[in-house]
């Protein structure tokens, strides 16, 4: 798991890069939780994100966000971040510019990073979100969501509220063309302790069937 250094808006950027021994493989960008509250590239549910996209032949990145670990900059309210996430995307870009497809996978405010992302990036071909805090930030700018993907949530999470990501769901969900798979995993906390398992296996199956159907739609649109 090689220790990268990228160039990003504010300094160098720390990362872990995996490259796929598959030629062309898809590649997919990870976002960690919040940097005040002690959010790393580190943390379980990101590394989780990250082992899986590797089980399905991804070239993975993961990256400290500006001011965490040793990337340069200090925290800048998200704006900051969202930059960052689209210079480590760059990166990514450049060393697989034949990939197949283009995944971004974001914990928490990672999740709220991610989804920025998605709108400003067409090339993205799908995301898995997991706690996305839609009780802290507005999503409302996902009018249209331009891919489908999976939001993940623990039934015991007391950090973002069931209810508040339900009335997300429920409005993307109504957007024509756009699959939201919503997985609520039974027991676990905002955190998923004693619960990575079951995300990791939320997680492998979806990425299953959702990758081949990336692929048909990418095929159908050229």
């Amino acid at each position: 798991m090689p220790e990268i250094i990228l160039n990003g808006p504010e300094g160098r950027l720390e990362g872990r890069y995996q490259q796929s021994a598959t030629p062309n493989a898809p590649i997919a960008l990870m976002l960690h939780p919040h940097p005040q509250h002690g959010g790393t590239m580190n943390n379980k549910v990101v590394y989780s994100l990250y082992q899986s996209f590797q089980r399905q032949g991804f070239s993975v990145l993961r990256f400290n966000f500006r001011g965490v670990g040793r990337s340069q900059g200090k925290f800048d309210r998200g704006e900051g971040e969202l930059s960052d996430a689209a210079a480590a995307l760059d990166w990514l870009q450049s060393w697989n510019q034949n990939a197949a497809q283009c995944w971004i996978a974001g914990f928490s405010f990672g999740a709220w990073i991610g989804m920025q992302l998605l709108m400003r990036r067409p090339e993205i071909s799908g995301f898995i979100s997991v706690a996305p805090p839609a009780n802290v930030y507005d999503f409302s700018f996902l009018a249209p969501c331009p891919s489908s993907g999976l939001i993940i949530q623990g039934d015991q999470d007391t950090v973002v509220p069931q209810e508040a990501v339900g009335k997300l769901i429920q409005k993307l969900s109504h957007q024509r063309g756009i699959k939201i798979d919503y997985k609520v995993v039974a027991g676990a906390s905002h955190f998923f302790n004693e619960h990575l398992d079951q995300l990791a296996g939320a997680v492998d199956t979806y990425l299953e069937t959702a990758i081949p159907e990336a692929a048909a739609k990418a095929r159908s649109t050229r």
